[in-house]
Order: structure tokens, then C-alpha cells, then sequence
């Protein structure tokens, strides 16, 4: 099973870039996976320990066998991004948190695990095993106006009613390639031959729904910045626009940066918070060509950084 879960860490070298110059202390890995971060940041620092969290069994026993010769400068739990102010109580110094978002490849390429549109599998679609609702739970039993809203809300899918719709009259949906079948069906023909798959945007919204993504990250991010010890560091990573706003959103508004919120203008305008954060860069950080070519999954990726002020 730790096989499985073997794959190149995305923006590994940018990453123990930006968290090389944390205070000494605990990094939490938020998404640990197979280890690939965790391993390259723990040999660049051997004064940092890692706390390595991930709902996936299957990373978790990956990662333990990845990790394993760095001994108890390692600790792997498997949780969500929720968990993690829990998590770090009596943990010392934290300084850095990182959080690698959406699905893995290994997720991806497990054709049981039913998060791919390229291959016929159960709907599943879970990250974490012990949960109960499944992908199958909700394309069998969410009413026609709550699929659209999450197709749409989630997937960003133009055709989310039309989808919606195809969906439902074709119920039950037993495996990845009846749902395939169902969007192609429900999305115009034109509109099928551009923009990639044309399953994509459904699975990608499905997977978030079952998975809780993007609450989860909400959760996880409003904890990350008061766990920091001043000089520590939040790094995201995120691959679609829907984690990058929100992230975005929530870096310019802990730096001081947002926009000011409009007042009526007999009012006097409100106190500014004291910022908790600086940016560390005002734009996200992109894959090189390198990494591009060595690994086209990349091309997606977007990573934000921040660090704690005194």
C-alpha cells in the first residue's frame, strides 16, 4: 500500500525554500501524503520535527514507512485540516504549516478509490475511508436542485442544471463510468469537444462535496495563523480557483491588504486591525518548466506564503 502512494512532491524545492528561514520548532504537514515534503524539508532542517497529518490510510502508512529514518522528530496522525489546532496543543514552537490541497495521484491512479473519470469504478470518492457518505450517496440521493447548485458552486460547471438533470433521470449511477455517461449526455455536444474532459469540473465538485474541501479548509486555515510562533510561516498550496480566492481572500485580509469594506459616508470609517501577517509574495509562486515537464498534474498548482508578525 506505501507503493502506492510513492510520487513527486509538487513545488518541493519552493516549498523548503520558503520554509528554511522558520524559528526552530514544529512544522505541521497538513497533508502529508506519501512524505514527499515532510522528507525534503526534515533533511534541510535537522532542528525541525514535523507533524504529519492526512485522512487517507493509505498516506498515513506511506508516509510512516517514507519518514521512518528521521525516528521521533516525526509524528504522523490521521486527521483533517479541523483538527489541527487540537493537534498542536502542547506540540512547543509551531512554525510553519502547510497545507497541499485537492486529490493526490495516487488517489487519482487507484482506479478503486472511483476519484478518476478514465477508468469504470464504484463511486467512492472518499479521502477518508471511515466516513459514510460516498459520491454514490450523493448522485443516488441529493434532489435535482441541490446536484446543480453543488455542479455549479463547486465544478464551476456552465451546464450544472443540464447535468443535474441527466443525472437523476438515469438514476441509480452505480459506478464512475454510469456518472461519465450522464455528463456527457447532459452537457451540448460543442461544448464536449474543448476544455478537456468534459467529466472533469462534475468529478472535481462531487470529490469537494463527499470530502467537505472546502469548509475543511476554512476550518483549517482560521486555526493555522494563531498556532504560529512570530516568524513561522502558513505555505498553500492549491490547484483549482475556488481554494486559491479563498486563500487569497483570507492571506489579504490576516496582512492588512484587503480592500476596506464600504460604510455610509457620514460614518467614520472603521479601526483598522493591526496586520497578523506580511505577504511573501504578492503573486502566487508557479511551477518551473522542469517541474512541468517532469510532472504535467503541476500545471495547476498555485502557492501562497505568509508569516507571522510579532
Amino acid at each position: 500500500m506505501s507503493e502506492a502512494f510513492v510520487h513527486r512532491p509538487v513545488l518541493g524545492r519552493e516549498v523548503v525554500e520558503f520554509l528554511t528561514p522558520v524559528p526552530t520548532g514544529t512544522v505541521i504537514d497538513a497533508t502529508v501524503g506519501g512524505g514527499g515534503h515532510a522528507g525534503l524539508l526534515l533533511e534541510a532542517r535537522p532542528d525541525l520535527r514535523v507533524i504529519g497529518i492526512d485522512r487517507d490510510d493509505a498516506a498515513i502508512t506511506a508516509a510512516s514507512v517514507a519518514l521512518a529514518p528521521f525516528g521521533d522528530r516525526v509524528r504522523l496522525v490521521r486527521a483533517e485540516f479541523c483538527d489541527i489546532a487540537d493537534i498542536a496543543a502542547d506540540q512547543g514552537d509551531i512554525v510553519g504549516v502547510l497545507f497541499d490541497l485537492g486529490v493526490s495521484s495516487p488517489q487519482l491512479d487507484r482506479a478503486e478509490r472511483g476519484f478518476s473519470y478514465w477508468s469504470d469504478a464504484p463511486l467512492d470518492m472518499r479521502m477518508d475511508s471511515r466516513q459514510e457518505l460516498t459520491a454514490a450517496e450523493v448522485v443516488n440521493t441529493y434532489t435535482e436542485a441541490e446536484l446543480a447548485t453543488v455542479l455549479s458552486e463547486l465544478g464551476e460547471e456552465r451546464f450544472a442544471r443540464r447535468v443535474a438533470a441527466e443525472i437523476v433521470r438515469r438514476r441509480p449511477l452505480m459506478t464512475t463510468g454510469d456518472l461519465v455517461d450522464a455528463i456527457k449526455s447532459g452537457i451540448p455536444a460543442a461544448a464536449r469537444r474543448r476544455g478537456g474532459h468534459p467529466a472533469r469540473r462534475t468529478f472535481q465538485a462531487i470529490r469537494m462535496e463527499v470530502n467537505r474541501e472546502l469548509p475543511n479548509l476554512r476550518e483549517g486555515l482560521d486555526d493555522s495563523v494563531h498556532l504560529l510562533t512570530p516568524g513561522g510561516r502558513v505555505l498553500v498550496l492549491a490547484y483549482h480557483s475556488l481554494e486559491d480566492r479563498m486563500v487569497k481572500h483570507q492571506f489579504a485580509e490576516w496582512s492588512g491588504t484587503a480592500p476596506a469594506p464600504t460604510t455610509a459616508r457620514r460614518l467614520p470609517p472603521a479601526p483598522t486591525p493591526a496586520p497578523l501577517v506580511r505577504l511573501l509574495s504578492r503573486k502566487p509562486i508557479r511551477p518551473s518548466a522542469a517541474e512541468l515537464a517532469a510532472n504535467p498534474r503541476s500545471s495547476s498548482v498555485r502557492m501562497r506564503a505568509v508569516e507571522r508578525l510579532a
